[in-house]
């Protein structure tokens, strides 16, 4: 009697034991409930927080009708995962389990931000931080730590020319010295072995050879055109011609808080040693971030003899050998300008 009686009783426990864990199962193929809204979905998991209080958010966010089954199934299936600290989207209704395992692998939420080439520091925070006065001022303040360039450039005191351009899949609420840290990581993947043994051919140390990719980028848009910028500078900076380089200027202005957009006359006899009208040689340090194309137009010029260019007024230039080349090239952009 007393042996039928465990025999039921163990019936029993097997079936409710196989019953909690069918209801399990099926709790975690039941898809989760999203929002309408497509901007919507998004789920933190705070720092610290305890698995019964990430699965109790999930459930308060309406994203799982209950959090019991799924706390039954982190301790049965899956005892040794924790959640991973972060921001989430679920933007369509996968199943509880897959959620579960977003959250255990850390998967979070990347958004693409794209910083174009030819952009100064200020103007890089309010690329990454638009609208957002005080999240600019904080990535501004972080482009200060020139120690995550120093074994590159020890006289760096910001990272100017550092900001590599490209496109970041960045967490929404990423510190912005994570950002700007990703950023000079990846101007240290780009400016790799090869790229610094050109320079150190050429005569530049790291510093001279983004700052003068910092002005061919300012200088001109045009593919074609940039080995031949990089000649004329090459070539100047050979003979200890002055380079003349306008957007060595507005970029003092910019310094200055007081650049409108367009050069004057006078604004070429600013005294700043970024001048390159009144200083010969390269300006102390970049003015902007060059991409990876001007950095190898900086490494590798074309291989011309000429030392001016004027603007055609079409975006293109024309490039000359000599004084009285230029000379004539500039009186007939000029009147062409003018009709």
């Amino acid at each position: 009697m007393v042996l039928k009686s465990i025999k039921s009783l163990l019936a029993v426990a097997v079936f409710l034991v196989a019953a909690a864990t069918g209801w399990i199962v099926r709790e975690l193929a039941r898809p989760i409930r999203i929002a309408a809204d497509p901007a919507a979905g998004f789920f933190e998991v705070e720092k610290g927080l305890s698995a019964r209080a990430v699965l109790g958010h999930l459930e308060s966010q309406g994203l799982v009708p209950a959090a019991l089954p799924l706390r039954l199934a982190c301790r049965i299936f899956y005892p040794g995962e924790r959640f991973k600290a972060g921001e989430y989207r679920f933007a369509e209704a996968v199943p509880a389990k897959a959620a579960l395992l977003v959250l255990f692998d850390g998967r979070v939420y990347l958004e693409p931000v794209t910083i174009p080439e030819g952009l100064t520091i200020k103007e890089a925070a309010e690329a990454v931080r638009p609208g957002d006065p005080a999240g600019a001022e904080a990535f501004r303040r972080a482009a200060l730590d020139a120690s995550l360039i120093a074994d590159l450039d020890p006289r760096a005191r910001d990272l100017e020319g550092y900001l590599f351009p490209n496109t970041y899949d960045l967490p929404r609420k990423a510190p912005e010295a994570d950002i700007v840290a990703a950023m000079v990581a990846g101007f240290h993947r780009v400016f790799h072995e090869d790229r610094r043994q050109r320079a150190a051919e050429l005569g530049l140390t790291v510093r001279e050879a983004v700052t003068l990719a910092s002005l061919i980028e300012e200088e001109t848009a045009l593919p074609e055109e940039r080995p031949l910028v990089s000649a004329v500078f090459h070539n100047r900076l050979k003979r200890g011609i002055k380079l003349d380089c306008d957007p060595t200027v507005a970029y003092a202005l910019k310094l200055q808080g007081r650049y409108t957009g367009r050069l004057l006359l006078r604004d070429l006899k600013l005294e700043s040693p970024y001048n390159t009208y009144l200083h010969v040689g390269l300006p102390p340090g970049p003015i902007s971030s060059p991409g990876t194309a001007c950095l190898d137009a900086a490494l590798h010029p074309a291989a011309v003899d000429d030392l001016y260019f004027v603007a055609r007024g079409d975006g293109s230039h024309r490039f000359s050998r000599t004084l009285s080349e230029h000379l004539e090239a500039v009186k007939k952009f000029r009147a062409l300008k003018n009709h």
